[in-house]
């Protein structure tokens, strides 16, 4: 089993390592394997050069983040709310984050603050969309119709809040929304790369030390109290980092939607169990599954672009729809 698992780890890594490859590599002007080398070597033309390191660099490594952001969050909330269609764009949790990003840009906020923004309104969401999910439900934690019922709400709400805050905004701040609303890593740059990079790391950190924690949750509240876990405190604490790994990377590339839903099923469905492993494994996956879709967006209609978030639902609503079957 042992070796079973590390053949799986390599396969990931290899997987993300190519397709980060082909991001870099395909696009309008196409860049070979050797110019690929030549510049990560230093020794490149200036024009394979700056195509490379200004333009497809960064923005295949934002893609990475925002995709293993997406994936490590949606695998918390999945299994600290027993529930296997969670996920932060369908509990709203994304979309709470987008309240506050517009909210930031329409006060004229700092960049590097945004996140924070985001973070606040995602929290908010969170919370909204599993207080809603239990009150209605004395077994909302592991009915999963509720609480995406409860999760649209808070979606829509969230829709509403934003088409508000722009009533009178300025239209190069609408644009800035809609962007925000359909997702995109084509405006990165390294200093958006570095500070997602920042808000991640925290993040992530605070997963990983209580990814035992999630294991023993999803045997149920009374056995996880029983083996000395407070369950309210344990669960606040996930559901925050969840959402600042939400946020940020709705901060970073907007609302990117069913990442958060398909990954952990594949990374399941891999053999993978204990949430730490889960929780890597699907960052891995996540990043594969972005920069993917990224480079679909950019290939299949050219010279025009597709939202990010477009494709990523195309590819995320037959799945859910399947999983939604299966758990009826």
């Amino acid at each position: 089993m042992i070796t079973h698992r590390r053949w799986h780890w390599g396969a990931f890594a290899i997987v993300l390592a190519l397709i980060m490859a082909s991001g870099i590599a395909l696009g309008p002007v196409r860049i070979s394997i050797s110019d690929l080398l030549a510049v990560l070597s230093g020794h490149g033309t200036p024009e394979a050069t700056a195509i490379v390191m200004t333009l497809r660099a960064p923005r295949v490594c934002l893609a990475v983040l925002v995709g293993a952001g997406l994936a490590m969050s949606g695998v918390v909330l999945q299994g600290t709310l027993r529930n296997s269609l969670a996920e932060p764009y369908l509990l709203g949790v994304s979309g709470g984050a987008a309240v506050g990003a517009v909210g930031a840009t329409v006060a004229g906020v700092s960049a590097l603050l945004t996140p924070l923004a985001s973070f606040a309104g995602a929290a908010a969401a969170v919370g909204l969309a599993v207080t809603v999910a239990r009150g209605t439900s004395s077994s909302a934690r592991s009915d999963a119709r509720t609480l995406l019922m409860a999760g649209v709400v808070v979606g829509a709400f969230a829709t509403a809040v934003i088409m508000i805050m722009l009533a009178n905004a300025p239209p190069n701040v609408v644009r800035g929304a809609m962007w925000w609303m359909m997702g995109s890593v084509g405006d990165a740059t390294w200093s958006s790369v570095a500070w997602l990079a920042v808000y991640l790391t925290v993040g992530t950190t605070v997963l990983l030390v209580n990814a035992r924690a999630i294991d023993v949750l999803t045997l149920g509240d009374d056995a996880a109290a029983a083996l000395g876990v407070d369950v309210e405190r344990r669960s606040r604490l996930l559901f925050l980092a969840s959402a600042l790994v939400a946020a940020a990377t709705v901060a970073a590339a907007g609302l990117v939607g069913f990442v958060g839903l398909i990954v952990p099923h594949i990374a399941r469905a891999a053999g993978l169990w204990r949430h730490r492993s889960l929780i890597v494994a699907s960052a891995l996956m996540g990043g594969t599954l972005v920069v993917t879709a990224d480079l679909l967006a950019r290939i299949v209609l050219p010279p025009a672009e597709l939202p990010l978030g477009a494709v990523t639902a195309v590819l995320g609503v037959p799945f859910f729809l399947l999983q939604l079957r299966k758990a009826a």
